[in-house]
């Protein structure tokens, strides 16, 4: 029986930290043993707020290292670079023709560009999310993993889907956005304030490039209190996250203490945050030393990225010989 097809991708901009792992890759890992797994490093998207690509080739390699670190494996999964694939391109030319310029600029994130970045509200920032469609349809995707505030591109690229096949006959199936359940995770910044960022407030942020020392002093920094004063008390959102990140990397005997601890009222967070610190840097400090030994065994990234160009191309070419097709736009036969 065919495996259904799942598409994701991460941009190669800033580093990849906690948040991007838990919320994203660590599915992305376990996917490929189920479905038929597409994962796209998005060069393309990265433009709309990085037009400067000094550092763009290096950000790819960092980022095809980490990935492979953290245990996608080519021979289970095509992992590819967007623009290694131009049947993107075209596919999104077309699909650009059935997006109207109101509902583009209804979007929350094209509204949250836009006050990020005001000096830059370019053309591809407005068609993001046209974008994002050819990337799903382009493999006629059928699962999309993303998070609450990517919503809102599924629902478009199935819009869009339904435009095309209305107009032009059943090509695309619809997309549906697609978690493991148990409710996604969000790893907050250590500070209290938002979500771990790969380029903003990052001594509030864990890098998986992050050395040692550099988890202990981010951790120990982390925002906490004086301590609870009456028994069972409700934890304020900065605790609950120092707890969150002990569930994800501590044992439950260890959880458990700090748990009674402060129901208790006798919580020392130093001590707390002391164990937290060691038992993420185990768990770190593994996948920053496999992602540096693959980031500098440059052969082995190139031949991943071209093994997965050659695999992404010919199911991205038979979908465009279909939307070519149904279109008319096929001369030559």
């Amino acid at each position: 029986m065919k495996k259904e097809t799942v598409l994701s991708g991460i941009r190669p901009t800033g580093f990849v930290h906690l948040g991007n792992y838990f919320g994203a890759m660590r599915d992305w890992v376990r996917m490929q043993e189920e479905y038929d797994c597409y994962i796209c490093v998005v060069d393309w998207h990265s433009l709309t707020t990085h037009p400067d690509t000094k550092e763009l080739q290096s950000n790819v390699y960092r980022l095809m290292g980490e990935l492979l670190a953290v245990g996608l494996d080519p021979e289970k999964c095509v992992l590819y670079v967007q623009s290694d694939v131009p049947e993107i391109a075209e596919l999104y030319l077309y699909l650009n023709m059935m997006a109207y310029k109101g509902e583009l600029e209804k979007t929350a994130t094209f509204k949250d560009k836009v006050r990020q970045h005001p000096n830059n509200v370019n053309a591809g920032l407005l068609t993001y999310p046209v974008l994002q469609a050819a990337d799903i349809l382009i493999h006629r995707a059928l699962k999309v993993p993303v998070g609450k505030d990517q919503e809102q591109h599924i629902e478009m690229t199935r819009n869009f889907a339904e435009r095309f096949n209305h107009r032009y006959g059943e090509i695309f199936p619809l997309p549906q956005a697609f978690s493991y359940g148990g409710g996604l995770i969000k790893i907050m910044s250590l500070d209290g304030t938002g979500k771990m960022s790969k380029s903003a407030n990052q001594m509030a942020t864990l890098y998986l490039a992050d050395d040692d020392e550099l988890i202990r002093k981010k951790i120990m920094k982390a925002k906490t209190d004086s301590g609870p004063t009456e028994l069972h008390s409700v934890k304020p959102d900065y605790i609950e996250n120092v707890f969150g990140l002990m569930k994800l990397v501590s044992s439950e005997d260890t959880v458990a203490k700090f748990e009674a601890d402060f129901n208790n009222c006798v919580i020392r967070y130093g001590d707390m945050k002391k164990q937290l610190a060691e038992d993420m840097v185990r768990f770190m400090g593994p996948i920053r030393e496999r992602a540096k030994a693959i980031e500098n065994n440059k052969e082995e990234i190139t031949r991943v990225i071209l093994r997965g160009k050659e695999k992404a191309r010919a199911s991205a070419d038979a979908t465009l010989q279909l939307v070519r097709k149904a279109m008319g736009v096929n001369y030559t036969g």
